[in-house]
C-alpha cells in the first residue's frame, strides 16, 4: 500500500540500529560507495573519465570510494571542480544531514557542477535539496540520475527538489526498514477501494451529491459527476444552479440531474442529501456571495463526508463539524486559504499543506506532480504517479469526481484521498495520447486502472 519516505532523522535511526554501529559505520560507506561505483558503470558503460565533487562529511567519503572503485575497473576518476575532460560528474558534496543555503564557495562548486553539460549523478540525493522537506534554500545540483541509499527520501520526492533528482535508483546497503512519518502511496491502495458484492444496491455502491456550476463552468461539476461514475460510484446527483440545468442535461447522462436557486438550495436538494453518503462541493460553482453562502451551508448542515474543490475554496473558512472534510487545491488556492502566495507554496510544499490541514482541521490535497495528501493528525502521504499531461483544465474537476466516489463507498478519508489520486494518475498515463490530452480521457480511462 505504501512506501515509506525517509527523513534526514529516520535515516540516521536506520543507520544507528544497524550492528555494531558506530563501529561499523565504515563499512556502511563502503557499500554505499560501491553502489554508487556499480550504477555508474552500469548507466554510463562507454563513460571513461569521472569528476568527483567531494564535500568533507560522510557524502563525500562516499564518493572517495566510489571513485576508488572506478579506478579499479579502469576508469579515470579524479576529486576536482574541474569538469572539462569528464565524460559524467559525481555529486557527492552534501548528503542528508544538509539543509538551508549553501555557502558562498560551496554553491559556486555547484554552479560549476550544473554549467559542466555533462550528466550528473548525485550521491543519496542532489546537493543543495533538503532530505527532510525538498526544499531548496538557494542554489542545488541538477541531477541526472541519483543514488540513493536504503530507501527513497523525502526530498527526492517532493518538490522542488524531485525536479532536480532525474532518475532515482535505490541502493540496498543493508539497513533494515524502519517507520516513517512519510509515506508514498503506492497501486496496491487501490485495493482498498470498496467493490460492489451481490448484495449491493445502486445507493449502498456509493450515492455521491455533487454541487457546482454556473453560466460558463457547468462542464467542471459534469465532469466531476462522470468521473464519479466511472470511478465505479453507484448513484450520482448533479446540482446545479436552475439556469444551468438544461446545460447540464445536454451533457450529462447517466447521473440524475437537480437545479436549484440560490435562495432556497438547502430545500430542494434535501432529499438528496439524505440519500447521499459522500458530498463534493465547488466545481464550476462560482465566486458570488450566494455560492460561498452555499457552500457553507453545506458543511455546517450536513454529517457526511464533503470534498471541497475550486470555486468552493474561494473565501473558505475555518468551520467546526463532525464528518471529515477535504480540500483540495493547487498551490495557488492553497495561497488564498492561508493568505500567502503561491511561491511560497511552491517552495515549502509539505509545511504548507500542514498549515492548512491544521488550520482547517481537514485533510488536505495539495495537487502537483507531487500530489500530498495531508491529515490533521499528521498523516502524509505523496501520491507522484501522475504524468505531466494531467496539467489541463479540468482534471482537477475529475479528481475531485473519483475521490468524491471513494468516500461514498465509505473509504477512510485519507485512504479515499491517496487511493484517487493514485487512479487519477494511471488513468492519465493509460490514455494513448499524451500530447492533447483532455480531462475527459482521464474520465473514459478509469475503468481500465481500477482493481
Amino acid at each position: 500500500m505504501h512506501e515509506p519516505l525517509y527523513s534526514a532523522r529516520e535515516m540516521r535511526a536506520a543507520e544507528e540500529r544497524f550492528p555494531g554501529f558506530p563501529a561499523t559505520a565504515e563499512e556502511l560507506m563502503e557499500r554505499a560507495g560501491a553502489a554508487v561505483a556499480d550504477e555508474l558503470l552500469r548507466a554510463f558503460p562507454d563513460a571513461r573519465r569521472f569528476s568527483v565533487v567531494c564535500g568533507t562529511g560522510a557524502n563525500g567519503g562516499d564518493g572517495r570510494i566510489a571513485a576508488g572503485r572506478l579506478r579499479a575497473a579502469g576508469r579515470e576518476a579524479e576529486e576536482t571542480d574541474d569538469h572539462g575532460a569528464a565524460d559524467v560528474v559525481v555529486d557527492a558534496l552534501f548528503g542528508t544531514g544538509f539543509h538551508g543555503a549553501p555557502r558562498a564557495e560551496a554553491a559556486e562548486r555547484i554552479e560549476r557542477i550544473n554549467g559542466s553539460g555533462r550528466p550528473v549523478v548525485a550521491v543519496d540525493l542532489p546537493s543543495g535539496v533538503d532530505a527532510s522537506t525538498g526544499e531548496i534554500g538557494g542554489v542545488a545540483v541538477e541531477a541526472t540520475l541519483t543514488v540513493t541509499f536504503h530507501g527513497r527520501k523525502v526530498g527526492l520526492v517532493v518538490a522542488p527538489g524531485r525536479f532536480h533528482a532525474g532518475q532515482v535508483v535505490v541502493a540496498d546497503i543493508g539497513l533494515e526498514p524502519g517507520p516513517t512519518a512519510i509515506l508514498h502511496a503506492t497501486t496496491a491502495i487501490l485495493d482498498r477501494v470498496p467493490r460492489r458484492g451481490a448484495e449491493d444496491t445502486k445507493f449502498s455502491a456509493g450515492s455521491l451529491l455533487v454541487v457546482g456550476g454556473a453560466p460558463g463552468t457547468t462542464s467542471a461539476p459534469v465532469l466531476t459527476a462522470r468521473a464519479a461514475m466511472r470511478a465505479d460510484a453507484g448513484y450520482v446527483t448533479l446540482a446545479v444552479p436552475d439556469e444551468c440545468l438544461a446545460v447540464a442535461e445536454s451533457l450529462a447522462l447517466e447521473p440524475v440531474k437537480r437545479g436549484f436557486g440560490w435562495t432556497d438550495a438547502l430545500e430542494t436538494l434535501d432529499s438528496d442529501l439524505e440519500r447521499a453518503r459522500a458530498l463534493a462541493v465547488g466545481p464550476g460553482l462560482g465566486r458570488s456571495d450566494e455560492a460561498r453562502a452555499l457552500v457553507r451551508a453545506l458543511l455546517e448542515r450536513t454529517d457526511v463526508p464533503v470534498v471541497v474543490d475550486a470555486d468552493g475554496l474561494f473565501g473558505l473558512e475555518p468551520v467546526t463539524r463532525r464528518a471529515p472534510l477535504v480540500l483540495t487545491p493547487h498551490a495557488g488556492e492553497l495561497a488564498r486559504l492561508l493568505d500567502t502566495d503561491s511561491e511560497w507554496v511552491g517552495a515549502h510544499r509539505l509545511e504548507a499543506a500542514g498549515r492548512c490541514a491544521e488550520r482547517f482541521e481537514a485533510i488536505v490535497v495539495l495537487k502537483g506532480a507531487d500530489t500530498i495528501v495531508r491529515a490533521p493528525d499528521g498523516r502524509t502521504v505523496v501520491c507522484d504517479h501522475g504524468p505531466p499531461s494531467l496539467a489541463t483544465a479540468g482534471t482537477g474537476d475529475v479528481l475531485t469526481g473519483i475521490l468524491g466516489a471513494f468516500l461514498a463507498k465509505g473509504l477512510d478519508p485519507v485512504d479515499a484521498a491517496s487511493a484517487a489520486a493514485v487512479a487519477h494518475g494511471l488513468a492519465a498515463r493509460a490514455v494513448a495520447h499524451q500530447t492533447g490530452l483532455v480531462a475527459s480521457d482521464v474520465v473514459e480511462a478509469l475503468p481500465s486502472v481500477l482493481p
